[in-house]
């Protein structure tokens, strides 16, 4: 995780359980009345199926993401909860940090957006090939 803080106004990029009308999106984190979701993106990243939810590592995959524009900063403690985002990165499932974002056509958008980062052993995981977790794909995360 970076150590720079989130701000009101500041870009993120959801690719699976978060992403508008995924199945798995928990109904306590109030997105829709925090932010805007702003469209499609991609990214390169190799996206994984983690048994029910997806994770994005290192990788040269063209991965599909969705813009979103947090406007309340004070959700992020929420979010990073949901992510496990700890203050210990060892033993954190994600950690939170910016990435380039692309259009369809690998081209940079010149836009920089948070994303939570797989930040455990991936060996044992599924590739999903074209980088694009389905909405329906997903099951409700238990923490801890």
């Amino acid at each position: 995780m970076t150590g720079e803080p989130v701000k009101s106004g500041d870009l993120f990029v959801f690719y699976g359980l978060l992403k508008q009308g995924a199945v798995g999106m928990p109904a306590d984190l109030p997105l829709e009345s925090s932010g805007t979701f702003l469209g499609p993106c991609r990214f390169r990243g190799r996206l994984l199926d983690l048994d029910g939810f997806p994770g994005v590592v290192a990788g040269d995959t063209l991965c599909h993401g969705l813009r979103y524009r947090l406007a309340d900063a004070s959700l992020i403690g929420a979010m990073d909860a949901f992510e496990d985002v700890t203050d210990d990165p060892a033993a954190s499932l994600y950690v939170r940090k910016k990435i380039p974002l692309l259009d369809d056509h690998t081209a940079p958008t010149g836009e920089q957006a948070w994303i939570y980062w797989y930040n455990q052993p991936a060996e044992s995981f599924v590739e999903i090939a074209d980088g694009n977790w389905p909405l329906d794909a997903g099951r409700a995360r238990k923490n801890g």
